[in-house]
């Protein structure tokens, strides 16, 4: 149940089955400027930069954390075998990026049978990047951790799971997989550092979009007590959405929606609302 902030105008998180607009109340911005708070694309053919094109804005790339693998000695200390498991479940791009450089640290050969399962899509195709992609043995779900166990249900055959995860992880998925008396382990292999942020860096922009949960705690960290106004922020998937509402700030626009199931199509329909 999402905690209700009466110092923010934001509606309730709606549900994945809906489309509809978040705040009402939003400002109204031009909006000329967009800063993602993730990495920037590797490729020029991101759909980003199709949407900067398309509707004559600036976006730009700003992680509000940063990753910090463990060492493989230290790794070690835990007993656990990547290799050994035949099935990993990743619910961000940083995980993915730290599980593959540990395993080469490790010199652990991963299996090409090995099955993937993804929070979303967007991490399933990033997985392209270390793996030859077999849609037989990756799967992903709609970014909510319903959809995850879903798929988990769907394709289950007797897998072991590993979950690769930070030092600030939930145990939701643990805590599912215990239930249902699954073997898995959960391995922390990396720690999620916030980074120093400038406010007045932060001002430049008429919207700002989230993608996990540790980005809004950082940007609370850096300003504890920031005043919103006419700033737009943008969340992708439940979760982020609901850390962004705990933590007192008004939500404007929310992915995936059955009409965006991505950031950039939510975003698109928003500017395209507001020409």
């Amino acid at each position: 149940m999402v905690e209700k902030n009466t110092s923010s105008k934001a509606t309730e998180i709606p549900g994945n089955n809906q489309d509809k607009t978040l705040s009402v109340l939003s400002p109204k911005v031009n909006i000329q400027s967009i800063l993602i708070t993730q990495p920037r694309p590797d490729t020029e053919r991101s759909p980003y930069f199709d949407l900067a094109k398309k509707h004559n804005i600036i976006i730009d790339f700003k992680p509000f954390i940063h990753l910090e693998g463990i060492a493989a000695r230290d790794f070690r200390k835990f007993k656990i075998n990547p290799a050994s498991f035949n099935a990993v479940l990743f619910t961000s791009r940083g995980s993915v990026d730290q599980f593959f450089k540990l395993c080469d640290d490790l010199r652990a050969k991963i299996s090409p049978d090995t099955k993937y399962y993804c929070m979303t899509e967007a991490i399933a195709l990033y997985l392209q990047k270390y793996i030859l992609f077999r849609k037989r043995k990756v799967f992903f779900g709609d970014g909510t951790f319903k959809g995850l166990t879903e798929i988990i249900e769907k394709h289950r055959d007797d897998e072991r799971y590993l979950i690769p995860c930070s030092d600030t992880h939930k145990s939701d998925i643990a805590d599912y997989l215990r239930k249902k008396k699954y073997e898995f382990a959960e391995a922390i292999i990396f720690k999620t550092v916030p980074l120093e942020l400038i406010e007045k860096e932060i001002r430049k922009y008429d919207m700002v979009v989230f993608f996990a949960p540790v980005g809004v705690t950082a940007f609370k960290q850096n300003f504890p007590a920031f005043q919103q106004k006419n700033l737009l922020i943008g969340a992708f998937g439940p979760l982020t959405s609901q850390a962004i509402i705990v933590a007192g700030l008004r939500l404007d626009l929310q992915a995936p929606a059955p009409s965006a199931p991505s950031m950039t199509m939510a975003i698109d329909n928003f500017l395209s609302s507001k020409s």
